[in-house]
């Protein structure tokens, strides 16, 4: 699978600008701290992410960047293509010359099985994500209401 590192920042950045503009831009530096990804880093990807019009910078003071889109418009797919990026399980890249310049046998296979996850992902959108996060902490937070904090328990 060819998901690196960089397809992965890229979504988890504008994630992370997603639930932190509320109607403000966000720094990348910000963005930076909160994620442990580097600066120059993030730079790269968000001008890639602005190209394809996924973000829009706004300049000067408290300036940064804000989603180009609502958030249930913007797909994991969307983000991953826009960095350059391709979830692409066959090793000639989908052109059917991955075993000395002829198809192998599990060609289909495996390009099949990229356009499943390729599909797969574009129907997750950044809204969707952001509501499972708010309800798997919203299951933590409610199973841990009725825990005893160790310090006071047999006191």
């Amino acid at each position: 699978m060819r998901l690196t590192t960089k397809g992965r920042y890229a979504v988890t950045a504008v994630l992370d600008l997603a639930l932190n503009s509320k109607d403000k831009p966000v720094n990348l530096s910000d963005i930076s701290s909160r994620q442990a990804i580097s600066l120059s880093y993030l730079e790269q990807l968000f001008s890639k992410l602005r190209k394809n019009n996924i973000v829009k910078s706004i300049r000067g003071p408290g300036g940064g960047y804000l989603l180009n889109a609502p958030r249930d418009q913007i797909s994991v797919a969307t983000i991953i293509n826009a960095v350059n990026e391709s979830v692409e399980l066959s090793r000639c890249d989908g052109r059917a010359n991955c075993h000395d310049g002829q198809q192998c046998l599990t060609h289909n296979l495996w390009v099949d099985l990229s356009d499943r996850i390729n599909d797969f992902l574009d129907r997750i959108s950044i809204g969707e994500l952001i509501r499972q996060n708010e309800q798997q902490n919203s299951q933590i937070n409610r199973n841990h209401q009725g825990d005893i904090p160790i310090s006071s328990y047999g006191s």
